[in-house]
């Protein structure tokens, strides 16, 4: 007898101890838990302008926290070392949501005002996510959920109300961008009006892949539907550097990014470009 997955838009059909394409949930005595709760691979004090937020508390600092695995396949993932990894393919360290938290409090001192969820998709194990969180805000802390967006309106509901800010990918405006990453748009589109609706802080981020979502038009697109939402919703348009399966393709030219992020600020108030170093 299979168990059906409730987390995203695969809606894996797992067999007895069968873990799904996301590699963090598995069929485990006909129900569907998380294989990556506690099992953290990153942990770290970053700038809250690195999820990346320019308008949640800047200049301030977050611990941020990953795991492993993902519910999409990106080629470009910069993550790929454990996003796209299983249980054991990793190194990591196991922390309870009361120790994580304790550990968030204690850096405090530092600068530190929460904890982020990062690194590799962090709603696989949405359960974690929600008790983490929820004990941070008790402590009178901020969370962070940076996330691909992939994850069904019963899921995001559990999650949001222990959610203060957002960055979500919105990795392209056409269903064959998506297609070719493993997703679903509508499914992201949906998620991200949830969290507009539910008076979280959002902000969004756009990975320019040469060949892949580098149209004006599609940009134009994505920037009205942005505004439809709200004008003041920030949208992070950035370079991509090579990586993962696509190691040997050269980085997004700079007049692109620079040309793209001028599109959008044609219906946005607030577009920044991004990982334009060289």
């Amino acid at each position: 007898m299979k168990t059906i997955c409730p987390v995203c838009m695969h809606h894996c059909q797992l067999a007895e101890g069968q873990v799904g394409r996301c590699r963090g949930r598995q069929n485990q005595g006909g129900k569907i838990l998380p294989i990556n709760s506690g099992v953290i691979t990153a942990l770290a004090l970053d700038a809250i302008e690195k999820k990346p937020l320019r308008h949640f508390y800047p200049g301030r600092l977050i611990l941020s926290v990953g795991s492993f695995g993902c519910n999409l396949h990106c080629p470009f993932c910069q993550n790929a070392r454990i996003a796209m990894a299983g249980r054991r393919d990793v190194e990591a360290m196991i922390l309870s949501p009361e120790e994580l938290a304790r550990r968030a409090e204690g850096m405090r001192h530092q600068g530190n005002i929460g904890l982020a969820f990062t690194y590799n998709e962090p709603l696989i194990g949405y359960e974690f996510v929600v008790e983490a969180a929820r004990l941070v805000q008790d402590r009178g802390m901020k969370t962070v959920l940076v996330t691909n967006g992939s994850a069904t309106p019963e899921i995001t509901r559990q999650v949001l109300p222990h959610i203060d800010a957002l960055n979500i990918d919105l990795k392209g405006f056409t269903q064959e961008v998506y297609e070719n990453l493993g997703g679903t748009l509508e499914v992201v589109k949906a998620f991200i009006t949830q969290a507009v609706d539910a008076g979280c802080h959002v902000e969004l981020t756009t990975l320019v892949v040469p060949g892949l979502n580098d149209d004006p038009g599609e940009m134009e697109a994505m920037a009205r539907w942005i505004a439809h939402l709200s004008p003041d919703i920030p949208l992070h348009v950035t370079r991509f550097f090579p990586a993962h399966l696509m190691w040997r393709d050269d980085p997004t030219p700079l007049s692109t990014v620079y040309g793209l992020a001028e599109v959008a600020r044609g219906s946005l108030n607030d577009v920044y470009e991004g990982n334009m170093g060289l």
